[in-house]
């Protein structure tokens, strides 16, 4: 189950050698399992045998291969397809588009797909295997650990690197010299049966290997443990108004299966003044340059409360817990004035914003204490769009030319009636249900509305109020997550990189030097050298071996033949 264990542990030659000391030289290069078995079990072994056999398929690289491109398929469903436990209303607008695709997707369980059965099995299979694959290898690599390098082969010749040379130095020196060398280089040496030394070197090729998959169990656990325990929730909060870290203060939240409300940090902060600036000519005008949140802050219920700054991507951490900046916007404050003058309502309503330079759209919802100039009960509701930047009178439709506050402007429509807001039913509160309503009539019997500057008043036809535009607040939004995992599942990622990037870069080698007397006295040097798998750095590294060993071994000089008439030749 490793991107290299499909290379051969033989050198070309050994697959027609019979000889053992050869085939113990090639083996245990690497922790891989074996790729030899058979495709299926033989037949009449029974339970046991077929146990083993799919065994052997679960924890092998092709297996474990496909189950990670499996999981990566099934998590598409997961993006494309809105998920219950993210967004239910999502959901149910994605089942009221598609109601031919309901009862397919509900059968194969795509509005949960992380919690589904299937991606379960996959993941627990794929879990499984890397667990059965690390076991064995590293109970074999323990072993390798442990052992000692194999004795020379008979024929040295015959592995793919291999130098000889004869010199006037004994056996003994020259493999003193070579065994000095070698350990001098971290080889692992050892000497064999008087006449050699073997040596071994790049453990850390296998041990990059076995880091891979357990880096690999790591991340699959900090992905399993941040699903089931993450929690992330959003807030509005005006200038002037608080947070505090509790399930009813959020505006959106959204969790995992094994999150506990208990386990929110408690702390709580103010939002005590936002600024953002802008480009302000150019070809970027209006281009965000700075977005900054000033924030009193409280760690605890008792905790001493302390000045912080949060901005985009630098967030405010307490607890585990993350706090974001995500946007920001204008609250017009309004006050409504009933028939007899009384003021209703007062109070600052945010607007969401509909584009870069923030023209924002809104609803104003008047829910109690307003009658009529009968004395009837009602409830008023204005849709409301604001503009930071007007363009001017006759200079186009409402649409802001500049997201500071250079010439603010606020248009209202009016409506009275029921907002259906004592349904029990959710709404949106940005939003102005008018199935109920009745809209208020203009001169020429159209939608009643009007146009404000700050400051400016509307006058509700018939005498039924007023209302005002008295000023403007800024509003920021903020995300509080808490994603248990991510510090274990980056320490994975990091690790399986280490890993990989040592099974592939780092070559598992072993080196013989072989020194024999010969018939005339002269010792006869041979070395070579048995890779992992074929690799031009191995002939190399033994070009540079037997050079450094030449230098204290010199080759001998050549014997001087005589000829048959007793003179030199």
């Amino acid at each position: 189950m490793s991107t290299t264990d499909n290379a051969s542990t033989e050198a070309p030659h050994e697959s027609a050698t019979a000889d053992p000391a050869e085939a113990a030289a090639g083996a245990q290069l690497s922790t891989a399992p074996s790729e030899d078995s058979p495709t299926g079990p033989a037949v009449g072994i029974g339970v046991i045998g077929w146990a083993r056999w799919f065994w052997r398929q679960l924890t092998s690289m092709r297996v474990a291969l496909i189950l990670l491109f499996m999981l990566s398929l099934g998590a598409i469903p997961g993006s494309l397809i809105p998920q219950t436990n993210v967004d239910a209303m999502k959901v149910a607008v994605w089942k009221r588009d598609n109601p031919s695709w309901v009862g397919v997707a509900e059968k194969l369980q795509l509005f949960d797909v992380y919690s589904s059965v299937w991606f379960s099995a996959i993941y627990l299979l794929l879990f499984i295997s890397l667990i059965g694959c690390i076991l064995p290898r590293s109970w074999q690599f323990v072993g390798q650990l442990r052992g000692r390098p194999p004795g020379a082969p008979k024929r040295l010749d015959r592995l793919p690197a291999y130098t000889t040379w004869r010199t006037e130095k004994s056996p003994d020196e020259v493999l003193s010299y070579a065994g000095t060398l070698l350990g001098g280089r971290r080889f692992r040496t050892e000497a064999g049966g008087g006449n050699s030394v073997a040596a071994e070197k790049g453990y850390l090729r296998e041990a990059g290997n076995l880091a891979f998959h357990v880096a690999l169990i790591v991340m699959l656990v900090a992905f399993a443990w941040g699903q089931y325990f993450k929690s992330e929730g959003g807030k509005l909060v005006l200038r002037g108004s608080g947070f505090s870290n509790t399930l009813t203060q959020y505006d959106d939240f959204k969790y995992g299966s094994l999150f506990d409300p208990d386990d929110l940090p408690p702390f709580s902060f103010t939002l005590d003044r936002f600024d953002a600036t802008y480009e302000m000519s150019g070809p970027q005008r209006g281009t965000p340059r700075d977005f900054k949140a000033y924030v009193t802050f409280s760690d605890g219920p008792d905790g001493k409360p302390q000045k912080r700054e949060i901005q985009v991507n630098e967030p405010l951490e307490v607890g585990g817990s993350k706090v974001y900046l995500l946007g920001h916007g204008y609250a017009p404050v309004l006050s409504v004035t009933d028939p007899s003058g009384k003021v209703i309502f007062k109070d600052a309503v945010p607007m969401l914003p509909q584009d870069g330079n923030l023209t924002s759209t809104g609803a104003v919802k008047v829910t109690d204490g307003y009658k009529d100039k009968d004395g009837k009960k009602e409830q008023l509701g204005f849709n409301a769009v604001f503009v930071p930047t007007f363009a001017g009178e006759g200079q186009g439709v409402m649409f802001s030319q500049f997201p500071e506050l250079i010439n603010p402007r606020l248009m209202l429509s009016a409506w009275h009636g029921s907002l259906g807001v004592d349904s029990g039913l959710p709404q949106n509160v940005y939003q102005l249900d008018t199935s109920k309503m009745e809209s208020f009539k203009d001169e020429s019997g159209e939608l009643f509305k009007q146009k404000l500057a700050r400051g400016e008043s509307m006058v509700l036809p018939n005498g039924a109020g007023t209302v005002k535009f008295e000023g403007i607040e800024r509003w920021a939004t903020f995300s509080v997550t808490h994603q248990p995992g991510s510090g274990l599942a980056l320490a994975g990622a990091i690790a399986a990189i280490a890993g990989l990037a040592g099974s592939l870069f780092i070559q598992r080698r072993r080196v013989w030097v072989r020194a024999v007397r010969g018939e005339d006295g002269v010792t006869v040097v041979e070395m070579a050298g048995l890779g992992r798998s074929e690799s031009a750095r191995l002939p190399q590294e033994l070009a540079e071996l037997a050079d450094h060993l030449h230098q204290q071994a010199p080759t001998a000089p050549e014997p001087v033949e005589e000829t048959p008439e007793g003179e030199r030749g």
